[in-house]
Protein backbone atom coordinates (compact mmCIF):
# COMPACT_ATOMS: atom_id res chain seq x y z
CA UNK A 1 0.00 0.00 0.00
CA UNK A 2 2.81 2.39 0.91
CA UNK A 3 4.70 1.46 -2.25
CA UNK A 4 1.69 2.30 -4.39
CA UNK A 5 1.34 5.65 -2.63
CA UNK A 6 5.00 6.46 -3.28
CA UNK A 7 4.66 5.54 -6.97
CA UNK A 8 1.54 7.69 -7.32
CA UNK A 9 3.28 10.62 -5.61
CA UNK A 10 6.28 10.33 -7.92
CA UNK A 11 3.96 10.13 -10.93
CA UNK A 12 2.12 13.28 -9.84
CA UNK A 13 5.43 15.10 -9.31
CA UNK A 14 6.58 14.08 -12.78
CA UNK A 15 3.30 15.26 -14.33
CA UNK A 16 3.54 18.57 -12.49
CA UNK A 17 7.11 19.05 -13.73
CA UNK A 18 6.05 18.34 -17.30
CA UNK A 19 3.10 20.74 -16.94
CA UNK A 20 5.45 23.49 -15.75
CA UNK A 21 7.78 22.86 -18.70
CA UNK A 22 4.82 23.10 -21.05
CA UNK A 23 3.39 26.27 -19.46
CA UNK A 24 6.65 28.26 -19.26
CA UNK A 25 6.69 29.25 -22.97
CA UNK A 26 2.99 30.20 -22.76
CA UNK A 27 3.76 32.31 -19.70
CA UNK A 28 6.50 34.16 -21.58
CA UNK A 29 4.28 34.68 -24.63
CA UNK A 30 1.42 36.11 -22.56
CA UNK A 31 3.73 38.41 -20.57
CA UNK A 32 5.45 39.68 -23.71
CA UNK A 33 2.13 40.40 -25.40
CA UNK A 34 1.06 42.82 -22.63
CA UNK A 35 4.34 44.75 -22.41
CA UNK A 36 5.36 47.87 -24.23
CA UNK A 37 8.02 47.47 -26.90
CA UNK A 38 10.52 49.54 -24.91
CA UNK A 39 10.26 47.25 -21.87
CA UNK A 40 10.89 43.97 -23.72
CA UNK A 41 14.41 42.66 -23.23
CA UNK A 42 15.94 39.21 -22.99
CA UNK A 43 16.97 39.81 -19.40
CA UNK A 44 13.48 40.93 -18.32
CA UNK A 45 11.35 38.45 -20.26
CA UNK A 46 10.43 36.67 -17.00
CA UNK A 47 9.54 39.86 -15.14
CA UNK A 48 5.95 40.85 -14.51
CA UNK A 49 5.08 44.02 -16.48
CA UNK A 50 5.11 47.23 -14.45
CA UNK A 51 2.30 48.51 -16.67
CA UNK A 52 -0.01 46.49 -18.88
CA UNK A 53 0.15 47.64 -22.48
CA UNK A 54 -2.39 46.13 -24.88
CA UNK A 55 -1.28 48.12 -27.91
CA UNK A 56 0.30 44.97 -29.32
CA UNK A 57 -3.11 43.34 -29.53
CA UNK A 58 -4.57 46.37 -31.30
CA UNK A 59 -1.79 46.45 -33.90
CA UNK A 60 -1.86 42.67 -34.38
CA UNK A 61 -5.62 42.59 -34.82
CA UNK A 62 -5.57 45.45 -37.33
CA UNK A 63 -2.92 43.67 -39.40
CA UNK A 64 -4.40 40.18 -39.08
CA UNK A 65 -8.14 40.92 -39.34
CA UNK A 66 -8.42 40.34 -43.13
CA UNK A 67 -6.40 37.13 -42.87
CA UNK A 68 -8.45 36.00 -39.88
CA UNK A 69 -11.55 36.34 -42.04
CA UNK A 70 -9.81 34.36 -44.79
CA UNK A 71 -9.07 31.58 -42.31
CA UNK A 72 -12.69 31.29 -41.24
CA UNK A 73 -13.86 31.35 -44.87
CA UNK A 74 -11.38 28.55 -45.55
CA UNK A 75 -11.67 26.36 -42.46
CA UNK A 76 -15.44 26.19 -41.98
CA UNK A 77 -16.45 24.95 -45.48
CA UNK A 78 -13.35 22.75 -45.80
CA UNK A 79 -14.06 21.09 -42.46
CA UNK A 80 -17.75 20.55 -43.21
CA UNK A 81 -17.08 19.14 -46.68
CA UNK A 82 -14.28 16.88 -45.40
CA UNK A 83 -16.49 15.54 -42.61
CA UNK A 84 -19.47 14.93 -44.90
CA UNK A 85 -17.49 13.22 -47.67
CA UNK A 86 -15.43 11.24 -45.16
CA UNK A 87 -18.67 10.12 -43.51
CA UNK A 88 -20.10 8.96 -46.83
CA UNK A 89 -16.89 7.11 -47.68
CA UNK A 90 -16.77 5.48 -44.26
CA UNK A 91 -20.43 4.49 -44.57
CA UNK A 92 -19.87 2.87 -47.96
CA UNK A 93 -16.60 1.14 -47.06
CA UNK A 94 -17.97 -0.27 -43.79
CA UNK A 95 -21.60 -1.13 -44.58
CA UNK A 96 -21.88 -1.32 -48.38
CA UNK A 97 -18.70 -3.18 -49.22
CA UNK A 98 -18.08 -4.35 -52.76
CA UNK A 99 -15.42 -6.23 -54.64
CA UNK A 100 -12.18 -4.32 -54.37
CA UNK A 101 -13.43 -2.02 -51.61
CA UNK A 102 -10.59 -3.02 -49.28
CA UNK A 103 -8.04 -2.32 -52.01
CA UNK A 104 -9.65 1.05 -52.70
CA UNK A 105 -9.52 1.87 -49.00
CA UNK A 106 -5.85 0.90 -48.81
CA UNK A 107 -5.01 3.08 -51.81
CA UNK A 108 -6.89 5.97 -50.25
CA UNK A 109 -4.92 5.62 -47.03
CA UNK A 110 -1.70 5.47 -49.03
CA UNK A 111 -2.32 9.09 -49.96
CA UNK A 112 -1.81 10.05 -46.32
CA UNK A 113 1.87 9.09 -46.53
CA UNK A 114 2.78 11.08 -49.64
CA UNK A 115 4.88 14.12 -48.58
CA UNK A 116 3.18 17.36 -49.52
CA UNK A 117 6.48 18.84 -50.70
CA UNK A 118 6.80 16.22 -53.45
CA UNK A 119 3.59 17.27 -55.21
CA UNK A 120 3.69 21.06 -54.84
CA UNK A 121 4.83 21.87 -58.38
CA UNK A 122 2.28 19.64 -60.19
CA UNK A 123 -0.37 20.79 -57.71
CA UNK A 124 0.30 24.45 -58.51
CA UNK A 125 0.20 23.69 -62.24
CA UNK A 126 -3.09 21.83 -61.84
CA UNK A 127 -4.66 24.63 -59.81
CA UNK A 128 -3.59 27.14 -62.45
CA UNK A 129 -5.08 24.99 -65.22
CA UNK A 130 -8.50 24.97 -63.53
CA UNK A 131 -8.28 28.69 -62.61
CA UNK A 132 -8.33 28.07 -58.86
CA UNK A 133 -4.79 29.15 -58.08
CA UNK A 134 -4.59 32.03 -55.58
CA UNK A 135 -8.17 31.58 -54.41
CA UNK A 136 -9.81 30.39 -51.22
CA UNK A 137 -11.94 28.02 -53.29
CA UNK A 138 -8.80 26.31 -54.57
CA UNK A 139 -7.34 26.08 -51.07
CA UNK A 140 -10.61 24.59 -49.82
CA UNK A 141 -10.49 21.98 -52.58
CA UNK A 142 -6.92 21.01 -51.68
CA UNK A 143 -7.70 20.60 -47.99
CA UNK A 144 -10.85 18.61 -48.68
CA UNK A 145 -8.99 16.22 -50.98
CA UNK A 146 -6.04 15.76 -48.63
CA UNK A 147 -8.31 15.45 -45.62
CA UNK A 148 -10.43 12.67 -47.13
CA UNK A 149 -8.13 9.72 -46.22
CA UNK A 150 -7.96 10.45 -42.50
CA UNK A 151 -11.65 11.44 -42.34
CA UNK A 152 -12.62 8.24 -44.13
CA UNK A 153 -10.45 6.17 -41.78
CA UNK A 154 -12.02 7.74 -38.69
CA UNK A 155 -15.58 7.31 -39.88
CA UNK A 156 -15.02 3.79 -41.19
CA UNK A 157 -13.67 2.67 -37.81
CA UNK A 158 -16.60 4.37 -36.13
CA UNK A 159 -19.24 2.80 -38.39
CA UNK A 160 -17.86 -0.72 -38.17
CA UNK A 161 -19.28 -0.96 -34.66
CA UNK A 162 -22.84 -0.07 -35.72
CA UNK A 163 -24.91 -3.29 -35.75
CA UNK A 164 -25.85 -4.43 -39.23
CA UNK A 165 -29.29 -5.37 -37.88
CA UNK A 166 -30.13 -1.65 -37.64
CA UNK A 167 -29.49 -1.24 -41.33
CA UNK A 168 -31.50 -4.33 -42.18
CA UNK A 169 -34.42 -3.02 -40.11
CA UNK A 170 -34.20 0.31 -41.94
CA UNK A 171 -34.26 -1.53 -45.29
CA UNK A 172 -37.40 -3.38 -44.23
CA UNK A 173 -38.99 -0.03 -43.41
CA UNK A 174 -38.38 1.03 -46.99
CA UNK A 175 -35.22 3.11 -46.62
CA UNK A 176 -32.62 3.02 -49.35
CA UNK A 177 -28.97 4.01 -49.35
CA UNK A 178 -29.50 7.68 -48.52
CA UNK A 179 -32.49 7.00 -46.27
CA UNK A 180 -30.41 4.71 -44.05
CA UNK A 181 -27.61 7.24 -43.99
CA UNK A 182 -29.92 10.08 -43.01
CA UNK A 183 -32.16 8.29 -40.49
CA UNK A 184 -29.75 5.75 -38.96
CA UNK A 185 -26.10 6.58 -39.59
CA UNK A 186 -26.06 10.34 -39.04
CA UNK A 187 -27.93 10.33 -35.68
CA UNK A 188 -25.53 7.67 -34.37
CA UNK A 189 -22.37 9.46 -35.50
CA UNK A 190 -22.62 12.86 -33.83
CA UNK A 191 -19.52 12.21 -31.73
CA UNK A 192 -17.73 10.98 -34.85
CA UNK A 193 -18.52 14.25 -36.62
CA UNK A 194 -17.23 16.18 -33.61
CA UNK A 195 -13.94 14.26 -33.55
CA UNK A 196 -13.39 14.64 -37.29
CA UNK A 197 -14.49 18.27 -37.19
CA UNK A 198 -12.02 19.16 -34.43
CA UNK A 199 -9.24 17.25 -36.19
CA UNK A 200 -9.83 18.94 -39.54
CA UNK A 201 -10.46 22.38 -38.07
CA UNK A 202 -7.17 22.28 -36.18
CA UNK A 203 -5.11 20.88 -39.05
CA UNK A 204 -6.47 23.29 -41.65
CA UNK A 205 -6.26 26.30 -39.34
CA UNK A 206 -2.60 25.61 -38.49
CA UNK A 207 -1.52 24.51 -41.98
CA UNK A 208 1.19 26.66 -43.57
CA UNK A 209 2.73 24.98 -46.62
CA UNK A 210 -0.30 24.94 -48.93
CA UNK A 211 -1.40 28.36 -47.72
CA UNK A 212 1.92 30.05 -48.49
CA UNK A 213 2.40 28.39 -51.91
CA UNK A 214 -1.15 28.44 -53.31
CA UNK A 215 -2.19 31.96 -52.28
CA UNK A 216 -0.82 35.48 -52.33
CA UNK A 217 -1.18 38.22 -49.75
CA UNK A 218 -4.88 39.08 -50.09
CA UNK A 219 -6.00 35.45 -49.93
CA UNK A 220 -3.57 34.17 -47.32
CA UNK A 221 -4.92 32.71 -44.06
CA UNK A 222 -3.81 33.91 -40.67
CA UNK A 223 -0.88 31.53 -40.16
CA UNK A 224 0.95 32.97 -43.17
CA UNK A 225 0.13 36.52 -42.14
CA UNK A 226 1.39 35.75 -38.63
CA UNK A 227 4.78 34.83 -40.05
CA UNK A 228 4.81 38.13 -41.94
CA UNK A 229 4.45 40.05 -38.66
CA UNK A 230 8.11 39.43 -37.91
CA UNK A 231 9.10 42.40 -40.03
CA UNK A 232 12.39 42.99 -41.81
CA UNK A 233 14.25 45.44 -39.57
CA UNK A 234 12.70 45.88 -36.11
CA UNK A 235 10.96 42.91 -34.50
CA UNK A 236 7.94 44.04 -32.49
CA UNK A 237 7.86 41.15 -30.04
CA UNK A 238 4.70 42.32 -28.29
CA UNK A 239 2.83 42.44 -31.61
CA UNK A 240 4.12 39.04 -32.64
CA UNK A 241 3.17 37.40 -29.36
CA UNK A 242 -0.24 39.06 -29.37
CA UNK A 243 -0.77 37.86 -32.93
CA UNK A 244 0.24 34.33 -31.97
CA UNK A 245 -2.33 34.30 -29.16
CA UNK A 246 -5.05 35.71 -31.44
CA UNK A 247 -4.25 33.05 -34.04
CA UNK A 248 -4.39 30.27 -31.44
CA UNK A 249 -7.63 31.47 -29.82
CA UNK A 250 -10.15 29.85 -32.25
CA UNK A 251 -8.67 26.37 -31.94
CA UNK A 252 -8.41 26.80 -28.17
CA UNK A 253 -12.11 27.69 -27.97
CA UNK A 254 -13.03 24.71 -30.14
CA UNK A 255 -11.22 22.35 -27.76
CA UNK A 256 -12.66 24.02 -24.66
CA UNK A 257 -16.27 23.72 -25.80
CA UNK A 258 -16.04 20.36 -27.58
CA UNK A 259 -13.38 18.51 -25.59
CA UNK A 260 -15.86 16.23 -23.80
CA UNK A 261 -17.32 15.11 -27.12
CA UNK A 262 -13.84 14.72 -28.58
CA UNK A 263 -12.70 12.35 -25.81
CA UNK A 264 -16.02 10.48 -25.94
CA UNK A 265 -15.70 10.04 -29.69
CA UNK A 266 -12.12 8.81 -29.47
CA UNK A 267 -13.09 6.25 -26.85
CA UNK A 268 -16.09 5.14 -28.88
CA UNK A 269 -13.91 4.69 -31.96
CA UNK A 270 -11.31 2.72 -30.04
CA UNK A 271 -13.93 0.36 -28.62
CA UNK A 272 -15.91 -0.10 -31.80
CA UNK A 273 -13.03 -0.16 -34.25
Amino acid sequence: MRGERVKRTLLYLLLCALAVMFLIPIYVVVLTSVKGLDSITLEKMWDWPTKFDFSGYKVAFEKLAPNLTNSFLLVIPATLLSAFLGSMNGYILSKWTFKGSNTLFALMLFGMFIPYQSILIPLIQFMQSINLYNSLAGLILVHVVYGLPICTLMFRNFYVGIPTELLEAAKIDGNGFFGIYRHVIVPLSVTGFVVVGIWQFTNIWNEFLFAVTLTTQKQQPIMVALQNLSGSQIVQWNVQMAGALLAALPTLLVYIFLSRYFIRGLLAGSIKG
